[in-house]
């Protein structure tokens, strides 16, 4: 923990085309190496793709994709009496939407097909359908942590 106080945090610029800010943070985590435009790019290639596939608005399939991965539950490591633990805990409200980009992104490049453009869209269609392995991380997380339910009062 800090001894210099509360550190806060960044405001960051909605992106240019949607006006969100979940977006702009979504970018920032797809980019490698510094190279913004082009995740820019593949974010909104993505979201393109989806509005020709599923004729829906891209927003609104970004957004149940973010809100089915999100996860309310996980188990963290906790060392009692010279014995690991995994106890159950709630997600703080900032871990759980970092958690959510990242899984989709791990499980989008993971995914067989040609560009990234393609299965982000692919992962992101799956993910809002409330399938896909992002979805499935998700499932295993809250298992994990309900299988574990007899550790919780370790909590503190």
């Amino acid at each position: 923990m800090s001894r210099r106080g509360v550190i806060r945090k960044r405001k960051v610029n909605p992106d240019a085309k949607y006006g969100s800010e979940v977006l702009a943070v979504f970018i920032n985590k797809i980019m490698i190496g510094g190279k913004k435009t082009t995740a820019t790019k593949v974010v909104y290639d993505a979201l393109d793709l989806i509005q020709e596939k599923e004729g829906k608005d891209p927003m609104t399939v970004f957004n149940q994709a973010m809100t089915n991965v999100t996860p309310l539950i996980e188990v963290k490591a906790r060392r009692v009496g010279g014995a690991n633990y995994q106890v159950p805990v709630e997600v703080r409200k900032g871990r759980d939407t970092a958690l959510a980009m990242r899984w989709l992104i791990r499980f989008s490049r993971a995914r067989a097909g040609h560009s990234m453009a393609e299965k982000l869209s692919a992962e992101l269609i799956d993910a809002s359908n409330g399938v896909g392995a992002s979805v499935k991380k998700r499932e295993e997380t809250h298992k994990m942590a309900e299988a574990n339910r007899a550790f919780a009062h370790y909590r503190w």
